[in-house]
């Protein structure tokens, strides 16, 4: 049977067994696997019926109304490319190299499939884009500290005692991470907003107020230091500018940390206390650093492991293979012009994007500030492809949309952001649609574009892949699966320590120390927008049809408004408004509001990125900003 791997935008990244039997697909957990253990999610469960889909795009299509307004003809896949390649060809001409954006990201993050396409776009020297929609602010952040944004393997749970879920959904989100936390014996704490389905089952739950995790973890620091808990050696011997980093909390004003976080400062005390004795791991999450405090939230958390002693005691990223000879930006013959992600629509309004190529992603479902962003599209005069399995809110507002193909038709390999584990994805049928490695071929070929590396085969790429990288082809196709070895780690910082005292960051404008900020917005109520537990991000909506998508609200601030549960509300602020009923639940604290995020537009006639901005953290690399929005809502 074959093997395959769950290539979504997910910790996990699950290792399968496919099978195909009398035309139907069954899939099941490789239980070989040391991390994801032969289960799958409820998502990766129902990959059958996803893989299967009735609405999966089988022919090119072509725009014949305005844009949205799902007006199109089929035409077959030698016109659709002639015509893509045709129009690339006049942009470069008549507007440059740098009007043409390929926009991708990690809605398949097998190696192939993901970078391929990436080299022709390099060849060709177009704009490229700069990610900072998903995990940016707290990469910088963990860079500032430790010199990396990568932190401790999973398997290393087996040697603690205790892990701290922080602004992470994990069982949700980290099934598989959560599960190994429980399977080790690990007390389990949750840091949250939110009374999530994590904070639930911990042991213990740290109910914070929005942007004040800063001032919390300050506070378990200062308590740490105060009364001598710290790992003394370690620090003395691994860390730079500790002194100056005691003497920055030792002035910290607890009463100040009480009333803004909410929580009492014995409470505090006792995280501390704990967190010391049981020499406590952290896994941070992506949403929290989506905010305007984000950065400087997670640059304060990631100090913590390293007070009581650990090396790399956080769990964030993992960069277990260089991938780079997949995309070949070797290819370009000029520096690329970047283009912030979350600032599409801007770039689209100001002329600059004249040919927009979208693969892997639905920005018009994922992206901040849709009307914006739509708007710009139908006023402008830009060409936009999308290539996807389905039609998408991108694909509607397309010029062409060309069907793309699942991860069970191609041969690719997929690293994982939690574990470092690369795991095979072998072919198990064909039904429709081409790889992205299959249409770049096409475009290069009908561009009249003659370099070798345009046409390397997915298995060469793979090899190469492997080769560069120290590993075995024969290993992995004889397993399914083979673990990238760790290479000795050290704190790439200017001092080459652990920097509480971050020069990095002094470098880039901001203080040394992580500092709080107060962030309030012209409306009342702040706005989380998390993802649901069967959805990745959008993808899944319209193949499982599983969505929830209710406004959560305290019974406090309902009663305010006059809202009861079941009320049809509306939910605006400058940027959009949306309607939809009001669920009401003490999860949710007093002065926040949650929807879930960028469901399909056209199936439920909204999504939350119609209220969220397109503001940046700048001197976090641009990261998104999506949890610093602020909205007032109101019974219908």
């Amino acid at each position: 049977m074959p093997f395959s791997v769950c290539t979504r935008d997910c910790y996990d990244t699950c290792a399968m067994v496919s099978e195909l039997k009398n035309g139907k697909l069954s899939v099941r957990g490789n239980p070989e696997h040391p991390v994801t253990a032969g289960f799958l999610c409820p998502k990766g469960a129902l990959l059958p019926k996803w893989f299967h889909a009735e609405d999966r795009l089988k022919r090119p299509l072509v725009r014949t109304g305005e844009r949205g307004s799902g007006s199109f003809i089929e035409t077959n896949w030698e016109e659709a490319i002639e015509l893509v390649a045709k129009k690339l060809r006049k942009t470069i001409e008549e507007h440059g190299s740098e009007s043409v954006l390929v926009y991708q990201y990690a809605g398949d993050r097998g190696v192939v499939n993901y970078a391929f396409p990436l080299r022709l776009f390099h060849y060709l020297n177009t704009s490229m884009l700069d990610h900072g929609i998903c995990d940016r602010a707290g990469q910088e952040a963990l860079r500032d500290v430790y010199g990396t944004a990568v932190g401790m393997e999973p398997e290393e749970l087996k040697n603690q005692r205790l892990i701290v879920y922080w602004g992470i959904n994990a069982f949700w989100t980290n099934l598989h991470g959560f599960m190994l936390a429980r399977k080790h014996g690990l007390e389990i704490w949750t840091v949250d907003v939110v009374r999530t389905e994590t904070a639930k089952r911990s042991d213990r739950f740290f109910q914070i107020r929005p942007d004040t995790d800063v001032l919390f973890a300050l506070g378990v620091a200062k308590v740490i230091i105060e009364e001598e808990l710290h790992e003394e050696a370690f620090v003395r011997e691994n860390v730079y500018g500790f002194e100056e980093f005691k003497n920055y909390v030792i002035k910290l004003d607890f009463d100040l940390v009480e009333r803004e976080t909410g929580v009492k400062r014995e409470t505090i005390e006792e995280f501390a206390r704990e967190f010391a004795e049981k020499r406590g791991v952290i896994h941070i999450g992506y949403g929290l650093q989506r905010s305007l405090a984000g950065g400087e939230a997670v640059r304060a958390i990631a100090i913590l492991p390293a007070l009581i002693g650990h090396r790399f005691g956080f769990i964030y990223d993992m960069k277990s293979i260089d991938k780079s000879y997949a995309e070949g930006a070797f290819l370009r013959t000029k520096p690329a012009k970047r283009i912030p992600q979350i600032k599409l629509a801007e770039y689209i309004e100001r002329g600059e994007i004249k040919f927009l190529y979208v693969y892997n992603s639905n920005p018009l479902a994922s992206l901040p500030s849709q009307n914006r962003l739509r708007k710009a599209l139908r006023e402008s005069d830009v060409f936009m492809v999308t290539h996807d399995i389905f039609l998408t809110d991108t694909a509607l507002y397309s010029d062409v949309v060309l069907p793309a193909n699942t991860f069970f038709e191609r041969l690719d390999i997929a690293d994982s952001y939690y574990h470092r584990y690369i795991a095979l994805n072998e072919p198990v049928a064909r039904l429709h649609g081409k790889s992205n490695s299959e249409v770049t071929r096409l475009l290069a070929r009908a561009l009249g574009i003659d370099d070798p590396y345009l046409y390397e085969s997915d298995e060469d790429v793979v090899k190469k892949v492997l080769e560069l990288n120290g590993l075995s082809w024969e290993e992995l196709k004889a397993r399914g699966f083979i673990k990238a070895p760790e290479k000795p780690r050290t704190w790439e910082t200017p001092s080459g320590k652990i920097e509480f005292y971050s020069q990095r960051a002094v470098g880039r404008g901001l203080g040394p120390f992580p500092e709080y900020r107060k962030f309030e917005g012209k409306y009342p109520l702040r706005l989380l927008t998390p993802t649901y537990r069967m959805t990745i991000t959008s993808q899944y909506h319209n193949t499982h049809g599983m969505i929830d998508p209710n406004l959560y609200i305290n019974p406090a601030d309902a009663l305010y408004r006059g809202i009861t549960n079941g009320d049809t509300v509306e939910v605006f602020n400058d940027n959009g408004s949306i309607r939809t009923e009001a669920r009401l639940t003490e999860n949710v604290p007093r002065g926040v509001v949650m929807l879930y995020k960028a469901f399909w537009v056209r199936l439920l006639g909204w999504n939350a990125n119609f209220l969220t901005g397109d503001e940046t953290v700048e001197k976090y690399g641009n990261g998104s900003a999506y949890h610093s929005t602020w909205v007032e809502v109101k019974k219908v």
